[in-house]
């Protein structure tokens, strides 16, 4: 069957970037730990014909008509989500993960209050405060780190000792870079020590705990959860907002959401998210999410084994941060290019405390979602890193550098980018 044959008649030059790009996937390996793989179902309900409907407001609220079909399928969306992650409440309408952070800042802060958020060079994100966001001229954002970079131990006692200091109103957890599983508990008993609200930021981890891979946040008394619902979820690019038994910062989220933050949700995408969470419900994601787990530990092991520095001396989670530049004399950025030339598709990162520029930093993350949607197990991401620090080590062997593309392409052809996932 001919692929997108409407594009190709009407536009071709959309037509061959978006057929160039589906065969860069095809062909080369995905190991950005923020990307993944969608079904076909996915795809399908995020080109269908719900991308041309005004739907503000929620269901059973909205300002336009002709809201049945809208209706329905955001409130599929809202319940599957709520099972997912154990929570009472749900607002699917944040285009993305950035969205919804603002929202759930908008809905919870005033103007110049305290939020205390992980460090971005100890692994945080840009929506926790870093001061290239305009965040930053509405909030005040304070940081923890690690207290040990080799361990990724977090250092609780001065994050409490800050806390008491500063006063948050938000104590954030959650990360972009950030290899171990926080200790929740100690989060929650800091906030209430305070009187702040205890928030989570689990878009990288979702469908780890939606997989029942690793701990949820709510089970240890978080008041809020945001998250994306692409990345380990494997669904569509988008946000989401949780929360559990708390009905007064629910009515929050959902005004500072809409009208608040932003106008019509964008139904084609809720309903790729209503998709998702179908699948994610499924006993194979669980299967999935561990797996994610077991291959992330697979190529830590090679990594370790060829004395390659890792953050937090490893991962317990999906993704991996490693030093390539003081542990095999490449920068991020050569190691990024590098790699992908092979087919192998990473990003440069900063790492704790780099004395590098974070465009051409000393580190490099990768991680398992999407091999491991592949099918890929133990002994396939153990080969792919062996090929990565083969290929980092002698960076100049082109001859090499043709041979590892070429496998690169045979592990692709033989794992194929699935269809269907329930």
């Amino acid at each position: 069957m001919e692929l997108f044959p409407h594009i190709k008649r009407q536009d071709t030059a959309v037509y061959r970037a978006i057929t160039g790009e589906e065969k860069r996937q095809a062909e080369g390996l995905e190991l950005i730990p923020s990307e993944n793989y969608v079904s076909r179902a996915v795809r399908e309900a995020n080109a269908s014909s719900l991308t041309n409907k005004y739907s503000e407001g929620y269901p059973g609220r909205r300002y336009y008509g002709g809201q049945e079909y809208t209706d329905a399928v955001e409130t599929i969306a809202i319940e599957r989500a709520k099972k997912l992650f154990g929570a009472t409440f749900a607002n699917v309408q944040p285009h993305a993960g950035a969205p919804a952070n603002i929202g759930m800042y908008f809905g919870l802060l005033e103007p110049g209050d305290t939020v205390l958020g992980m460090d971005l060079s100890h692994g945080g994100h840009l929506t926790h405060g870093h001061p290239v966001t305009y965040l930053t001229k509405i909030f005040r954002f304070v940081r923890y780190k690690m207290k040990n970079v080799e361990t990724g131990e977090i250092d609780y006692d001065e994050m409490r000792k800050v806390a008491k200091k500063e006063k948050p109103k938000i104590l954030l957890a959650g990360y972009s870079a950030y290899p171990r599983e926080l200790d929740y508990a100690k989060f929650v008993k800091i906030a209430e020590e305070v009187g702040a609200y205890s928030v989570m930021d689990v878009a990288h981890i979702a469908g780890l705990i939606a997989g029942k891979a690793v701990k949820n946040p709510f089970d240890y008394g978080f008041d809020v959860m945001t998250t994306t619902t692409h990345k380990t979820l494997r669904g569509p690019r988008g946000g989401m907002i949780l929360t559990r038994e708390n009905a007064d910062i629910a009515k929050k989220m959902d005004k500072a959401i809409f009208p608040g933050l932003q106008g019509g949700p964008l139904m084609h995408n809720i309903a790729a998210k209503a998709v998702c969470f179908g699948e994610a419900l499924s006993p194979k994601f669980r299967v999935y999410a561990k797996q994610i787990l077991k291959n992330a530990k697979a190529m830590e092991k090679v990594f370790a084994k060829h004395s390659v520095r890792m953050i937090a001396g490893g991962t317990s989670n999906h993704l991996i941060l490693a030093d390539v530049y003081g542990s095999l004399g490449i920068s991020g950025k050569d190691a990024e290019t590098l790699l992908d030339e092979v087919g192998i598709t990473l990003n440069k990162n900063s790492i704790a405390d780099d004395t590098r520029s974070p465009m051409d930093p000393s580190g490099i993350r990768f991680g398992t979602p999407a091999i491991t949607t592949r099918g890929f197990k133990e002994k396939e991401s153990a080969r792919v890193a062996e090929i990565m620090v083969e290929t980092l080590k002698h960076k100049t062997d082109k001859k090499r550098h043709r041979v590892a593309r070429e496998e690169i392409r045979r592990l692709c052809k033989k794992f194929p980018i699935p269809a269907s996932f329930v």
